[in-house]
């Protein structure tokens, strides 16, 4: 299959600087994270036609499964260093996991109304009260409760649109 230069470099503008943010948090070292977003693009360019959902979501979890795999062939060989970020395979995939769950959220709250993203975010990440959050939001607490109810809804609907397991 030749190379689709146009295709690999929509992919590259549209979703490179993400991507490699993404596996620069995980990886820390820059040289590596700028293969693993190679070799992540060139999958994704070969399996295009088959994705369905999230382009973004899909380049997410190949860079993941990506970065598993070389963590786990790197501990296959001997080491090369005394001292070692992370000495678990588990703790490894966990932290990997973690990074694209939290890049994955991201993406599905900026899909979502302001209005029902400031409730969530209230509610949820800084942790408010239903009063403290209509306080902060400047709006009644009974339409807190119904935003929140309706934004929890539309992100359901987000995740399952962007492939995202619950």
């Amino acid at each position: 299959m030749p190379l689709d230069e146009d295709l690999v470099a929509a992919i590259y503008r549209e979703h490179g600087t993400a991507l490699r943010r993404f596996v620069l948090s995980a990886s820390r070292d820059p040289h590596l994270a700028d293969d693993i977003v190679q070799e992540t693009v060139l999958r994704v360019w070969q399996q295009a036609p088959m994705v369905t959902g999230s382009m973004r979501s899909y380049l997410f979890r190949t860079a993941r499964n990506i970065m598993i795999d070389n963590y786990r062939k790197a501990q296959r060989r001997p080491q090369e260093t005394e001292d070692r970020d992370i000495a678990d395979p588990e703790e490894a995939t966990g932290r990997v996991d973690d990074l694209l769950n939290k890049v994955l959220m991201e993406e599905a709250l900026l899909r979502l109304s302001s209005e029902h993203r400031d409730v969530l975010v209230a509610l949820h990440y800084r942790r408010f009260t239903v009063g403290e959050a209509a306080v902060q939001l400047n709006i009644p607490s009974g339409t807190v409760k119904s935003r929140a109810f309706y934004a929890v809804k539309a992100l359901r609907t987000i995740l399952d649109e962007m492939g995202v397991e619950r």
